[in-house]
């Protein structure tokens, strides 16, 4: 049986297999300060490999940079050992109830950084669309602060650590040198781990405003290439000037578009969603003859190229013969104009002497209209009229500064071509528009998505409203703006839709540092060997920690059996069937085979005796050998 490694991949490592797995004779070995033999790779080499230059420190190149930058990269890459916790009393039932876990929508309360880690190999290339609402760096804002200053090892064998509350929230001010290196440092690792989460049709926009606009766009160029950059769509927040402002009044903020995969360059990347038509006729259609398919508009029936078949005469209603403009030829044959003709599709002008023009019916073209790069408040809703929307919610008490309004995230929803079982993904949460969004849009459509938030629960000022209205932190605020959005929207339309949440926390490993490196551990007893996995901790947690090892989606179905007096987790259909019970015998050894699940995972000290851990592997090639064994 294999042992279950029970914390985030090394990206690092992935990346330097991959390179040598390429090109094996570009691996070398070298010293380091210290006199120790290390792996490296031989910079020679690899140019004659890959035929092109590499560039050394010192030499001129076009580049995006700051201070940190080489360590924001480390971070990125970083394994963390820690894991998610199930929150059951604050989780959310699909039809409401409280309590219930059987929703697909993941609300998570952490370290976003910690979490996109956690979950980078479950749900990679499984999200359709990211949309995010990052802190502006306006110098009065509050970021993450990830510590630099210690070292990649360091960072490593610390990541299971927090502070009581997890917050690691500092106020980024103007007057901090580091004030755009502090952002940057914060951004930019988040969106690298982000990228790899998109499915090859997946779509990200990024709220921000003028302060990081350029920086996140360079930023975003770098991660996700200049060739997947689709527009700077510009968002009208408010609705009227500001006399009192020093030069402009600010009335909008941006919203950068990225994707995974330009079209131009994948056929199989992201299309992008049309906006309902609804009753708007577009410009230049029209239906002057009263044609019963609806408004139309009409294309020049004549080219600049043609044969001699193409320059027959043509009798209009008034009896007029004309022949193509001079030097152009008719565009269609004779054939084809006289069935266009018969099927009422062209159009000699209102006196019916004009030059035959073909008619184009709206009904027959693009079912929606393509989305504009500015969208305007009376289409996509305000701050304002974000800040009701949460008031309504909230019994007219003012929770949370700066929400964003239902409607603009709903038509980026569209926009982004959402379509059933499609995941929508916000690691910025706030005070959760987008869960309020997704089941506003989906409870008026056949499309069920799903949602995964993460917010840090960074704590509310003790003389907010928030705060005197009984919540403590944003996660507060925005798990019960979920649970008071779903039951509205359930009572407006009675819509059949997923309107509950599982909720879960960042925390630390399940596991005893004995798990991670038993030779370091000294004058361990005998006990502390039989037992790694930590004593506050139920099976549960160990499930979901094993879930997320192994890649399987936190919203599938967790089923509990008994077998020969054992609690078994049967997890999606019997796709993996896990054990944390002590004293297992060959029974239930057995019937866990029988069930050929793909995944078996039991403690590794969970036999009853060694005869039963003895016979394990030949239990399971008689009777499911394709079973993947796994042990914690």
């Amino acid at each position: 049986m294999d042992k279950l490694k029970m914390h985030t991949p090394d990206i690092a490592e992935q990346n330097y297999k991959k390179l040598a797995a390429l090109f094996p004779d570009a691996i070398t070995e070298t010293t380091d300060e210290d006199g120790n033999i290390i792996r490296a790779i031989d910079k020679d080499v690899l140019m004659q490999e890959i035929n092109t230059k590499v560039i050394d420190d010192g030499q001129e190149r076009y580049q995006f940079t700051w201070p940190d930058k080489r360590k924001s990269m480390v971070m990125a890459n970083t394994p963390i050992s820690k894991t998610l916790r199930l929150e059951k009393e604050k989780s959310v039932g699909r039809d409401g109830t409280p309590g219930g876990v059987d929703s697909e929508n993941i609300y998570i309360e952490g370290d976003n950084l910690d979490a996109l880690k956690l979950l980078q190999e479950t749900y990679l290339g499984k999200v359709k669309m990211i949309y995010i609402d990052p802190p502006y760096n306006t110098g009065n804002d509050f970021i993450y602060e990830d510590d630099f200053a210690q070292s990649a090892d360091e960072y490593a064998d610390n990541s299971g650590q927090t502070d009581e509350e997890g917050n690691r929230l500092v106020q980024n001010s103007e007057s901090n040198g580091r004030f755009h290196t502090d952002w940057l440092n914060m951004i930019y690792p988040r969106l690298k781990i982000a990228r790899n989460f998109l499915s090859v049709d997946g779509v990200c926009f990024i709220s921000i405003d003028d302060h990081e606009v350029e920086n996140l766009r360079k930023c975003c160029d770098e991660i996700f290439g200049e060739q997947n950059f689709i527009a700077d769509l510009i968002w009208q927040k408010k609705f009227s000037r500001s006399n009192d402002a020093t030069y402009f009044s600010t009335m909008h903020d941006h919203i950068l578009c990225y994707c995974r995969n330009s079209i131009l360059i994948d056929p199989n990347g992201w299309k992008i969603g049309l906006l309902p038509r609804g009753s708007e006729i577009p410009s230049g259609y029209g239906n002057p003859d009263n044609d019963p398919r609806g408004p139309w508009t009409s294309v020049i029936l004549s080219a600049k190229s043609g044969s001699d078949s193409l320059l027959y005469e043509i009798s209009t209603p008034s009896g007029r013969r004309v022949l193509p403009p001079s030097g152009r030829y008719w565009s269609c044959s004779k054939q084809t104009f006289e069935k266009w003709k018969n099927e009422n599709r062209i159009w000699f002008g209102k006196n019916g002497s004009g030059m035959p023009r073909k008619k184009t019916f709206l009904s027959e073209v693009q079912d929606g209209l393509r989305p504009n790069t500015i969208l305007f408040q009376s289409e996509v809703g305000n701050n304002q009229e974000a800040k009701q929307e949460t008031k309504a919610l909230f019994n007219g008490v003012g929770v949370f500064d700066g929400p964003k309004p239902v409607r603009l995230i709903s038509t980026l929803i569209t926009i982004a071509n959402v379509k059933n079982d499609d995941i929508i993904f916000d690691f910025f949460s706030g005070s959760a528009t987008t869960a309020h969004s997704v089941m506003k849009y989906i409870s008026s459509k056949e499309t069920r998505c799903k949602y995964i938030l993460v917010q840090l629960p960074e704590q509310c000022d003790k003389k907010s409203e928030a705060y005197k209205a009984g919540y403590k932190t944003i996660c507060d605020i925005g798990e019960e703006r979920i649970r008071r959005a779903g039951k509205k929207i359930k009572d407006e339309t009675g819509a059949n839709i997923d309107y509950g949440f599982r909720c879960f926390k960042v925390d630390s490993t399940n596991m005893k540092d004995v798990y991670y490196a038993p030779a370091d551990v000294e004058q361990l007893s005998l006990d502390g060997f039989e037992n790694n996995i930590k004593e506050d901790r139920t099976p549960e947690d160990l499930l979901i920690q094993v879930m997320l090892d192994l890649g399987i989606l936190l919203s599938s179905d967790v089923e509990i059996q008994y077998i020969a007096g054992k609690k078994v987790f049967s997890v999606a259909d019997g796709y993996l069937l896990a054990c944390f019970d002590k004293d297992v015998t060959e029974e239930t050894v057995t019937e866990i085979a029988k069930k050929k699940p793909f995944y078996a995972v039991l403690r590794d000290n969970s036999m009853s005796n060694d005869s039963v851990a003895a016979n394990f592997e030949q239990i399971f090639e008689t009777y499911s050998p394709e079973t993947v064994r796994k042990v914690l």
